[in-house]
Parts: structure tokens; C-alpha cells; sequence
């Protein structure tokens, strides 16, 4: 006997996919709130609902849109007025930055005429006042252009070095470093003297026995200055002496330490003619002998002069 089909009258309805979104669900299917809804049907029901019906609140809903679009209107009057207003005070200002940077500009190309002005003086000054020495002393305080044999020494950063950061050999290590610091030219520049260069340039930046060579943050400065690699340094000088003698010297083992040590790239070869330009500015300064203490003061102090 054939059993009859099972009745599936009684099965639990399979759960709708956004049963754990109750929340969410009753928000997107009653939007209006219950209380809102109710007040809605009322008004309906009163008969109060939509626009206005009497005379009354209809003609305070056209004034309060006349005003509002007289208050629109009066403002939009009032930008298109001012428009043209302030762009004239915007123009009347780049007017003034302009003509404020030209007289900087102006004022700025005084002061270099004056400073290779004074430079000058001081040139002919020492040339006038040194006696037999003069070409000497000229050539020292770097006074006056020169030329002769000498060497050419280029040092570089290492290859893909990055130029950001905190700037390379911060620590007495050197430990983190590919950069050529202002510590590396003055043992350079310094080596070069002491190997027997008469005239010495970095860059074209004619060096004396004041001149300064630092850092401010990435670059080097001399004499307050900037350069950029490579720094070309020129000496004047017998050529194969002083290279040799510089390569010999502590400075130039320093220099060969750095590039076998972190692949500072350097380089020197003999020139048969090098040219340095005269220092940019000079500062002179004369010594006035001390003269002697005669009389009952000398014999008091005991102190003789030299």
C-alpha cells in the first residue's frame, strides 16, 4: 500500500537573507516616523494640509517670498558693485609687490657694483702699499687673479646617493655615509696648502687665508656661498710636486680612505696652465709697529718690547 506524500503544510519558512539587518531594514521600509505620519493624517483629515487656503496666509507666504528674493537680489546687486572694487585694490597690490621687488632688485645690483667697487680700491691699494712685496702680498690675500701649472682635484658624492634625510656622516663615525662634507674640503683645501699650492679655488671661488668653508644643512658653503657637486678645486702650483706631495700627505691618504671606504668619487690630474679668479671680497688689514716705552715707566714695569 502506497504510503501517502508527507505534509509539509507545517515546515518552518526558510529565514529571509536580511533577518540579522532588522535595524536597517525597518529604517529603508518606514522612513516616516510613526509620530510624523500621524500628524500628517490629521492634517489631512482637518483639511489643513498643502498650501495655504485663506486670503490671509496666502498673502503672507508671497511677502515673506518677495522678501527673500529681494534679500537674493539685494545681495547679488551688492557683489557684482564690490566686484569690481576689490579687484582693483588686488591689482593696485600686485602693482605695488611689483614695483617693491624692482626697487630690491634695483638696490641689490647697487650693492654688488659697490662691493666689486671697494674691492677694487682694496686691490690697488695692496698693489700701491706692498712695496717690493706688492705682487706677493697681492697674491697671498688672493687680491688679484693668477695663473701657472698646478693641479685639478674633482671630489663627488658616490653614485645614487640620496640627497634627502638628515644629512650623511652626522655621527663622529662617519657610519651613514656617500656625501662630500665641508669637513672633507677643508682637510682637502688644507693638504693642498700644505703640499705647496700657492693659490687655491673651489668652484671658482678663489680661496684666502680667512676664507670659511662650512655646511648649512645639505650644502656646502664657502664663504658664505653655496656649491654643488662635484667641487672642482684648482691649485696653482709645480704641478707634479704637488701632486705627488698631496697624494703622500695625511689629507690625500683621507681622501683615498673615503672613496675606498664609501665610493666618494675623486680624482686629480696635473695641468700644465690653471686659471683663479681674485677673491670676490677682501678684508685688509694693517699691523702699526708697537713702539718702545721710554723713560721712568719702562724701568717700573720691567717689560721690554718686541
Amino acid at each position: 500500500m502506497s504510503q501517502p506524500p508527507p505534509d509539509r503544510s507545517s515546515a518552518q519558512p526558510p529565514p529571509r537573507p536580511d533577518a540579522s539587518m532588522s535595524l536597517l531594514t525597518t529604517v529603508m521600509e518606514h522612513s516616516l516616523d510613526e509620530g510624523y505620519a500621524e500628524a500628517s493624517a490629521r492634517r489631512r483629515a482637518d483639511g489643513t494640509a498643502g498650501l495655504p487656503r485663506t486670503l490671509t496666509a496666502k498673502l503672507g507666504l508671497a511677502a515673506c517670498l518677495v522678501l527673500a528674493a529681494l534679500v537674493v537680489t539685494l545681495g547679488a546687486a551688492e557683489a557684482r558693485v564690490a566686484a569690481p572694487v576689490v579687484a582693483k585694490e588686488r591689482e593696485e597690490l600686485i602693482d605695488r609687490v611689483n614695483a617693491e621687488t624692482a626697487t630690491a632688485d634695483a638696490l641689490g645690483a647697487d650693492v654688488e657694483e659697490l662691493r666689486k667697487d671697494v674691492g677694487e680700491r682694496q686691490r690697488k691699494a695692496l698693489e700701491r702699499h706692498g712695496g717690493d712685496q706688492g705682487g706677493l702680498v697681492a697674491l697671498l690675500s688672493g687680491a688679484t687673479p693668477v695663473q701657472g701649472p698646478g693641479v685639478r682635484l674633482v671630489v663627488d658624492d658616490a653614485k645614487d646617493t640620496d640627497q634627502g634625510g638628515g644629512g650623511p656622516r652626522e655621527s663622529t663615525g662617519f657610519s651613514d655615509t656617500g656625501r662630500v662634507r665641508d669637513r672633507d674640503l677643508q682637510r682637502v683645501v688644507n693638504g693642498l696648502w700644505q703640499s705647496g699650492a700657492e693659490a687655491v679655488a673651489i668652484n671658482g671661488q678663489r680661496l684666502t687665508a680667512l676664507s670659511a668653508i662650512r655646511a648649512a644643512g645639505d650644502a656646502i658653503l664657502v664663504d658664505n656661498r653655496p656649491l654643488v657637486p662635484p667641487y672642482t678645486v684648482l691649485a696653482v702650483g709645480d704641478g707634479p710636486k704637488l701632486a705627488a706631495a698631496f697624494r703622500d700627505s695625511a689629507d690625500g691618504q683621507y681622501l683615498q680612505a673615503l672613496h675606498e671606504s664609501f665610493d666618494i668619487r675623486t680624482g686629480i690630474s696635473e695641468q700644465e696652465k690653471v686659471r683663479l679668479p681674485a677673491a670676490p671680497s677682501l678684508i685688509v688689514r694693517t699691523a702699526v709697529p708697537q713702539t718702545a716705552k721710554t723713560g721712568r715707566g719702562a724701568a717700573d714695569t720691567g717689560k721690554g718690547t718686541s
